[in-house]
């Protein structure tokens, strides 16, 4: 009957698949399908791609896997189809047992969006257990002079299947002497019994054989039989007989498994096998049966496993003896099970303040908790505390309940945060413990104001420093916290020089950073003092100040400033004598200069720069005093000019430059002596005079003829490669300009130092003025060749206008340097000559 049955439910028709294994709806982000049992490897569960919103081949793409927890995987994702399948034969029995539903959880998940969605797949169960006796054959003894409605227990069958598929009832053989009566227990379970209907005769008929049938509700139903086999002994008039009705054990709950609790003793004045006993369970439970065993010959009882007070207190047990004729005695066994200390106690925070202010008076509740032990007695009896010291203590309430209480005020900056260790033990021996703890984090108020790391600071800035450039950073530390520790920073008001202070200086509010809002003068002040303020943020806010201290460092921003020669007032300078019997080291004059700046920027050092005749004058390099290298000769021109630099020694270093002007003589009358001589002796044939002018004018025309030429093709050729540049997209830098002009082999600097002589003859007298120093502290520019005044003065040249045969000529010579002349064709200056 079994075997066409299961025949039937391994077919599993489509339809019928469809129909159970259909989506029960996504919701809450939970997909939940729901499968038969025992289905083939590879089984249709739900089409997983849909559920999710996706294309079956999005699925491999995606990253889309089944996520589970070390459990057996049961399912898989078929990438071609999207579906969910299957991964092996599922058992439900094997799975779930007999928990109704059985529901297999795991999760999807989509890898590319990291996203997981819960699945839940409800195992349905399918009618593939038959309901199953312990013994496939049964003997059960009968005394014929039984009663009628004698009752005998039977064995049950098991049905690991649920709900409908478990086992539903009992059927027996048709005979005319039993009857068969189901009882359900409290656990659902049917237990069936062996009802005499009619009286027994041995003689007649010694043995019964009966077929009890079990079946289920499954479709199809299955069924499972067991043989009885009822035999029918000879008349037993005595029946067993206890010694006692009740027995009592009291054990500890901690004794070794399979201990002897203790052995029953029934007695039957029977002989032979009427006389003969055998000891069992009577109505057994599961949990009975699994925790003690019966010797069924000498009735002792022992554990099969671990006793737990705190599981049950006490077990009651029913025990029955059967002697061989079938006659049955019971008694009852009490087992009090002892309590030793096995549980720790259990401490419970029933209400917690996870933070405190600081200025909390004492007494002020932390905490409320109660403790629980499990075991009795002095087990169960608990004690708390905690460290000693802690600001805090446990008070007891009511029951088991403690308060936990500060004992003194809080310091939050000396500890901000608070790990309790509440301990409780139990008097047990030896005792247990539990600990606990609790965090409580001590809240801040503004009590402490805001420390700078220094009593007082000093910092140094250069002078001639950029309008925003920083100065120094202060820092000040709160140990408070939050908007109490939240420091700003402000200068206190006061006056520099008449100014305001705020225009010298400014601080960053936030990070204490000090700018410079004016460029500093070394000059004007060397230093200022400032008071910067830290106030934190609290309320009300507290503040502490410190002092600043700023030097100004000096640079090298002055000029050397030369006192001798003085500059000149009236448009002329004196001029230095040296005699021409001077030995060498004479002293002629002396540079005198000093420098505003201070330190290295002041220290002044003189060299000569250039002079008219080399190797004749010589400056000390630290005083400043122009000497003569060598002894004068007759040779040596009677106007010698030195350009004096005078450097200082900072970096970059600063330079003023002097022109001195010393005339080669012992006096005054002798130098104009000289220069009428000069004048005299400058008188030559007037004709050979006119034809060195027309050459020399001559020679000076083609010379600037050729240099225009020249000028035009390097501007024509200039002109050609940036239009070659533009062409080719290539940037190339402009050639620096050139700082000199050359004309047949002589160069003449384009920034030279000019000198100016007018010399006039006026009624047989000789005037001469000699040319001013030029104090500029770099080399004159080319626009002071424009300058430049005529080598005559300007009554001689209006003088000359007037007199017939008179023709000007305008050209430059740059300062001689020994024979040698240099055109400057930039500037001019005039010179007039005049035929007679």
């Amino acid at each position: 009957m079994v075997a066409p049955l299961r025949r039937w439910g391994c077919r599993q028709p489509l339809l019928l698949f469809i129909l159970l294994g259909k989506l029960w709806g996504t919701g809450a982000g939970q997909i939940r399908y729901s499968v038969l049992e025992e289905l083939d490897k590879g089984s249709f569960v739900g089409n997983i791609a849909k559920d999710l919103g996706l294309q079956p081949r999005e699925l491999t793409e995606r990253g889309v896997r089944i996520v589970s927890r070390g459990k057996t995987q049961l399912f898989s994702l078929n990438p071609g189809s999207g579906s969910l399948i299957t991964a092996g034969r599922i058992d439900r029995e094997e799975l779930c047992a007999q928990s109704a539903p059985c529901l297999v959880s795991f999760n999807i998940l989509v890898e590319n969006k990291m996203k997981i969605y819960g699945v839940e797949v409800e195992i349905i169960d399918i009618n593939d257990n038959s309901p199953r006796f312990r013994d496939e054959e049964l003997k059960v003894k009968i005394n014929e002079n039984a009663p009628v409605g004698m009752r005998l227990v039977l064995p049950f069958a098991r049905d690991p299947d649920v709900d409908v598929n478990s086992l539903q009832n009992y059927q027996l053989s048709s005979n005319i002497h039993f009857s068969l009566d189901v009882k359900s227990g409290n656990d659902k379970q049917k237990y069936p019994e062996l009802v005499l209907d009619r009286p027994l005769d041995r003689e007649k008929e010694a043995v019964h054989d009966l077929l009890l049938t079990a079946v289920d509700g499954g479709d199809p139903i299955f069924s499972g039989t067991t043989h009885i086999r009822v035999l029918v002994l000879d008349a037993n008039d005595n029946a067993p007989l206890f010694t006692r009705p009740e027995y009592r054990v009291s054990v500890p709950e901690d004794i070794p498994v399979g201990t002897r609790l203790l052995t029953l003793t029934a007695t039957d004045p029977d002989e032979g096998l009427n006389g003969k006993l055998t000891y069992s369970f009577r109505n057994e439970e599961d949990k009975i049966s699994e925790t003690f065993e019966l010797d069924s010959s000498l009735g002792q009882i022992s554990t099969l496993q671990s006793l737990d007070y705190e599981e049950s207190r006490f077990y009651l047990i029913e025990v029955e003896a059967q002697d061989g004729g079938a006659l049955l005695a019971s008694a009852t066994v009490l087992v009090t099970v002892q309590d030793v200390n096995d549980n720790a106690p259990e401490v419970i925070l029933t209400s917690l303040t996870s933070s405190v202010s600081e200025d909390c008076l004492p007494g002020t509740v932390i905490a409320l908790l109660s403790v629980h032990d499990s075991d009795s007695g002095e087990n169960g009896e608990i004690a708390c505390s905690i460290p000693r010291n802690l600001p805090f203590e446990l008070e007891k309430s009511v029951d088991n309940y403690y308060h936990l209480l500060t004992t003194k005020a809080l310091d939050r900056e000396e500890t901000s945060d608070y790990n309790i260790t509440v301990t409780a033990i139990d008097r047990g021996t030896p005792p247990l413990s539990t600990e606990t703890h609790i965090s409580l984090k001590v809240e801040d108020i503004n009590d402490n104001p805001p420390a700078f790391s220094h009593i007082s600071y000093s910092t140094y800035i250069p002078e001639n420093n950029s309008r925003g450039v920083s100065i120094f950073s202060v820092s000040a530390h709160d140990p408070d916290s939050g908007e109490n520790a939240r420091v700003t920073y402000s200068l206190r008001e006061d006056t520099l020089q008449g100014a305001p202070l705020s225009s010298y200086v400014s601080i960053n509010s936030d990070t204490g950073v000090l700018y410079a809002l004016r460029s500093f003068d070394y000059e004007q002040f060397r230093d200022l003092q400032l008071w910067v303020t830290a106030s934190d943020s609290g309320n009300p806010p507290l503040s502490s100040n410190v002092s600043l201290s700023l030097f100004v460092l000096d640079q090298n921003d002055n000029v050397p400033e030369i006192l001798y020669p003085a500059p000149p007032t009236d448009g002329s300078t004196g001029v230095e004598l040296a005699p021409r019997s001077a030995e060498p080291g004479y002293l002629v004059t002396k540079v005198v200069a000093v420098d505003r700046d201070s330190g290295q920027n002041a220290w002044l050092s003189y060299h000569l720069l250039k002079a008219s005749e080399p190797g004749l004058f010589a400056v000390g390099v630290h005083t400043g005093e122009v000497r003569t290298a060598r002894a004068l000769q007759d040779r040596d021109a009677l106007k010698q000019s030195l350009v004096v630099a005078v450097q200082d020694h900072g970096q970059p270093p600063l330079s003023a430059t002097v022109t001195l002007t010393v005339a080669v003589a012992n006096s005054i009358p002798d130098v104009l002596a000289d220069l009428e001589s000069i004048k005299t002796s400058s008188d030559p044939d007037d004709s050979g005079l006119t034809l060195y002018l027309v050459v020399s004018l001559a020679a000076v025309s083609c010379v600037f003829l050729a240099f225009v030429i020249v000028l035009l093709v390097l501007r024509l050729r200039r002109w050609h490669t940036s239009r070659l540049l533009q062409a080719s997209g290539g940037v190339l830098p402009n050639p620096p300009v050139s700082h000199f002009v050359g004309v047949d082999g002589v160069r003449a600097f384009l920034q030279t130092y000019s000198h100016e002589v007018s010399l006039t003859t006026d009624s047989g007298k000789s005037h001469i003025i000699f040319p001013q120093p030029n104090y500029a502290d770099t080399l004159i520019s080319a626009e002071s060749c424009e300058k430049s005044e005529p080598l005559l003065i300007p009554d001689q040249i209006n003088a000359n206008k007037e007199e017939p045969g008179v023709f000007q000529v305008s050209f430059f010579f740059s300062p001689p340097t020994g024979d040698d002349w240099s055109i400057c064709f930039l500037n001019h200056f005039s010179v007039t000559f005049k035929f007679c």
